[in-house]
């Protein structure tokens, strides 16, 4: 059936060719492209067909053995600890409590307070209090004037304190020695908390038992009292 086929073929596209009228004489070349003519009408293209569907996806590989583990590498040196400590930097902290001619004759109790804001734990304060301190007395005396924090003596390390201490006046003249001077009392206290600090100066007694005698404190003058936080 095959060859039956082909031979119907070859006689459709040929006998054309040698059929032709006897005054039309083709030449070689215009047989060729009647042939040609004849074969690309038998073979034209259809239309494209619809896509196919995407296949499923493959299986994974089966994984792969493991390589053969590395040589061990150059030691390396010996290397250095280094601590850093990292700390905020340090902000100048002071307060000024000034008064004009405190004039204050008490001989026991507090002279004057100033508040300060204190911002560390691990710091020191250091205070000064100058003005003019005076005592007067008769017969031998001894006063006191020192600081407190929060209403108790610094013990970091130790107190911050000033003494007067005036012997009897003369017998022959029956005189006492009436003296202002301008003093300082200045000190650092270790071991107070941050926050706010009530710094006082009082007036008190001496020890080894000497009796008071008649104080003066900022007689007709500025007195100022100087707190400043320090680092440690």
């Amino acid at each position: 059936m095959g060859s039956l086929v082909r031979l119907l073929l070859v006689t459709w596209l040929f006998l054309p060719l040698f059929g032709a009228e006897p005054g039309k004489k083709r030449t070689a070349r215009q047989r060729d492209e009647e042939l040609m003519e004849r074969y690309n009408e038998m073979c034209n293209r259809g239309s494209l067909g619809v896509p196919g569907r995407e296949g499923n996806p493959g299986t994974n590989g089966i994984p792969g053995t493991p390589g053969i583990p590395g040589r061990d590498g150059i030691k390396g040196e010996k290397g250095e600890c280094l601590q850093e400590r990292l700390e905020e930097p340090w902000r100048v902290n002071y307060k000024q409590c000034a008064w004009k001619a405190l004039n204050y004759g008490i001989d026991l109790g507090k002279v004057v307070e100033c508040t300060f804001t204190k911002i560390r734990t691990d710091s020191a304060l250091r205070v000064l209090f100058i003005g003019p301190l005076r005592l007067k007395c008769k017969t031998p005396c001894c006063q006191r004037w020192h600081f407190t924090f929060n209403g108790a003596e610094c013990n970091g390390p130790l107190p911050i304190e000033a003494i007067i201490y005036l012997d009897q006046g003369s017998p022959e003249l029956n005189s006492t020695i009436n003296i202002h001077r301008t003093s300082t009392v200045e000190g650092l206290c270790e071991g107070i908390t941050a926050g706010l600090v009530d710094v006082a100066l009082w007036i008190g007694l001496c020890a080894d038992g000497y009796p008071q005698g008649d104080a003066s404190t900022g007689w007709n003058s500025v007195s100022r009292m100087i707190i400043e936080e320090l680092p440690n």
